[in-house]
């Protein structure tokens, strides 16, 4: 099997160039700037010794053997049909074992993480989610729809939470009909957002969300997006000695 998983780097911000697509950029993200550079292009090739010679994986194709998925960069179509496929994919070889969804993402489309989001509630696997970087926007519900319990963020991780933007034009029935749409996406995506923060005053989460709102890493554990701050990696259990 060939797992091709090269990354090309994408602009964090977006504009809607279509009345029926939605995005939730985080603004202007400095911090984010560096995605643009040509060193995000480039993909380490890893060797790998086999009993017939040896193999050649692109890094994310390795990851991936190990049940490890990466989601870098703005939440896009592309990047989504990409992760669904991985999150398919190794749940057709184990429903038991865990998978690790890496998250280090600006943010993007609505309709294309709803897609991330409801493929990581609809398979079997549990799935775990750490942030290192950022999780803003798209990418911070991601975070927070991890299994629960195994939620996690590095320290120095940035997360950030605000409603659904988007753009109509045309006849003005035609953006009332949109204008509605996006207000129903805003009321969506808060209900999931309660639904795994374990926050039950909606209300709250309507606050908290009218404006661009950074968490540290403390402070989402703290909301309930994570469940803990790691600085160490979790050691395995190994196996008591059978006496």
């Amino acid at each position: 099997m060939l797992t091709n998983i090269i990354r090309k780097s994408s602009p964090v911000l977006f504009r809607a160039t279509h009345a029926r697509t939605f995005f939730t950029p985080p603004g202007n993200n400095i911090i984010s700037s560096w995605s643009e550079s040509p060193h995000a292009q480039m993909v380490p090739m890893v060797i790998e010794q086999t009993g017939r010679g040896e193999r050649a994986y692109d890094i994310f194709s390795r990851l991936l053997k190990e049940r490890i998925i990466c989601l870098n960069g703005p939440v896009t179509d592309n990047l989504a049909s990409v992760i669904v496929a991985q999150l398919l994919f190794l749940e057709a070889e184990s429903t038991e074992k865990q998978i690790s969804l890496y998250i280090n993402s600006p943010g993007g489309s609505v309709t294309a993480g709803m897609a991330i989001y409801d493929t990581m509630q609809y398979i079997q696997s549990p799935v775990s989610t750490l942030c290192n970087g950022q999780a803003c926007s798209m990418g911070s519900l991601l975070l927070a729809a991890g299994e629960p319990g195994k939620r996690y963020a590095l320290p120095n991780a940035s997360i950030m939470i605000h409603q659904p933007s988007g753009g109509a034009a045309g006849q003005a029935s035609d953006i009332a009909i949109h204008a509605r749409e996006i207000l129903r996406v805003r009321e969506r995506l808060n209900r999931i957002y309660q639904k795994h923060t374990g926050i039950r005053d909606l209300e709250t989460i309507e606050k908290m969300v009218e404006r661009d709102y950074f968490m540290t890493a403390d402070e989402a554990m703290n909301f309930g997006l994570v469940d803990k701050v790691l600085e160490k990696r979790i050691e395995p259990k190994v196996d008591e000695p059978k006496k």
